[in-house]
């Protein structure tokens, strides 16, 4: 067992080694000169050497990745190219404002995905059931470029209900929040619904029914257990899919999390922050993948982790 986490451990560290690796080459690949972008297209050559060699980047490209990876294994992140501001300052702040929106869409997706689903699941094939499964169809179908200004045309322009963008009040996190949870929403409708289907003419709910218990406490204690792991693996899958369509939803909501920074960083060409957000989403789908399985483990003890 100690093994076999300890090579899993070995594994995740060199799969962040190869998204660093791959990531800095990329960049560095990518038409584009950070220092034109400070200085302007019109600055003089030896302006533009001088500052290019105060920041280290006339050197090459594999002594820049070195410096890079050993700055971040000892937790330092560098200074941004741009505005030579520290970048695991901006980086602590935009972690929390992603994880602050994605959990908050992850709440609702749960929460509103299961109830629906299971509400579908007991009056399958009803009027119901196909207004739950249609309007998730559509959900699904919508990306988040699309749903994101058609909820903004809705809630803000047409009802006034709620800020188009920005991060002034309480309410600015609604819309950016909705509009990653509703893909994700449907996603579990669809998948507690048919689980739920699939187990309740299971041998487990026939056994329960012959106790006497009633209707709805054996769909939340027994059923509901059993449709738990295919509903734990889609979130799962899924909260990765958060962080990365959180990139255009936080750039349409002006919503400062790491996807806007990230494509601010790539715009300017500021390699230090580009890496660091890069590097930082890689390690949240590691570890939202590590925790799936720490959950299988509470929720059916048979599974164990390899």
């Amino acid at each position: 067992m100690q093994n076999n986490i300890f090579s899993k451990f070995i594994f995740i560290a060199f799969q962040i080694l190869g998204i660093f690796l791959l990531t800095s080459l990329l960049l560095h690949l990518i038409p584009g000169d950070p220092i034109q972008v400070m200085l302007g297209e019109s600055s003089s050559l030896a302006d533009q050497n001088k500052l290019r060699s105060q920041l280290g980047l006339d050197q090459p490209i594999y002594i820049q990745l070195w410096r890079s990876f050993i700055q971040i294994i000892h937790g330092d992140f560098g200074f941004s190219i741009i505005n030579q501001t520290p970048v695991i300052d901006r980086l602590l702040e935009a972690i929390k404002n992603t994880y602050t929106l994605a959990i908050t869409a992850l709440s609702i997706a749960i929460f509103f995905g299961i109830s629906a689903g299971i509400s579908a699941a007991m009056y399958r094939d009803t009027f119901i059931d196909k207004i739950i499964i249609n309007t998730s169809l559509i959900f699904i179908s919508a990306p988040h470029f699309f749903l994101g200004p058609l909820l903004i045309i809705l809630f803000s322009i047409w009802l006034g209900w709620l800020p188009v963008n920005g991060m002034d009040s309480s309410s600015s996190i609604i819309l950016p929040a909705l509009t990653l949870a509703l893909g994700l929403l449907a996603i579990i409708i669809k998948m507690t619904r048919n689980c739920m289907i699939e187990f309740v003419d299971s041998d487990v709910v026939r056994t329960a029914k012959a106790k006497g218990l009633d209707k709805w406490p054996i769909i939340i204690h027994h059923v509901l257990r059993l449709v738990l792991i295919p509903i734990v693996t889609i979130i799962g899958l899924q909260f990765g899919s958060l962080l990365s369509g959180a990139v255009i939803t936080e750039t349409l909501f002006s919503w400062d999390g790491l996807g806007r920074l990230l494509v601010e960083s790539i715009q300017t060409r500021d390699y230090p922050i580009t890496q660091a957000c890069v590097l930082i989403i890689a390690i949240s789908y590691i570890g939202i993948n590590l925790l799936t399985e720490v959950i299988y483990g509470l929720v059916d003890p048979r599974v164990k982790l390899k």
